[in-house]
This record gives C-alpha cells, structure tokens and sequence, in this order.
C-alpha cells in the first residue's frame, strides 16, 4: 500500500493495522475517523514503528497508545 498521500482511506488502513498488532482491547476507542491529515506523517511514523517491531513490552505499548491518543482529533 502506497502510504505516500495523505487520505482518509491510508489513514484507516494504518489505524487498523496498529490496532491489529498491539492487540488493542478497546480497540473501538481507535477509530480511524478520530484522526487528521494534519498529523499525517507522525501517524506514519507511529505505523512504522510498531509494523517493524514484533513484540512491545506493557510500557512500550501504553506510551505508543498515548501517542495516538495525543493525535486524535
């Protein structure tokens, strides 16, 4: 996926992605609809991180939520 533009449908694709790999319990506090363009590239940043990684310690995981929290909309 071309992850290059900033669209809602990348957007989308990357929250679900995070939400897949943290194993999220509340995962519909994560809606991709809660998020910005304006925050693209941090959102980018973020989905790289965690895509590249296969295990994430309990504090890696609340301080990569925070993130995405401090996001939102």
């Amino acid at each position: 996926m071309d992850l290059s533009t900033p669209t809602p449908e990348n957007i989308h694709f990357m929250i679900e992605e995070i939400k897949d790999k943290l194993r999220m319990v509340n995962a519909d506090a994560m809606r991709s609809e809660t998020f910005d363009t304006e925050q693209y590239e941090d959102l980018v940043y973020l989905y790289e991180l965690v895509h590249k990684r296969n295990a994430f310690s309990p504090s890696e995981m609340e301080a990569i939520v925070a993130e995405l929290g401090s996001l939102r909309k």
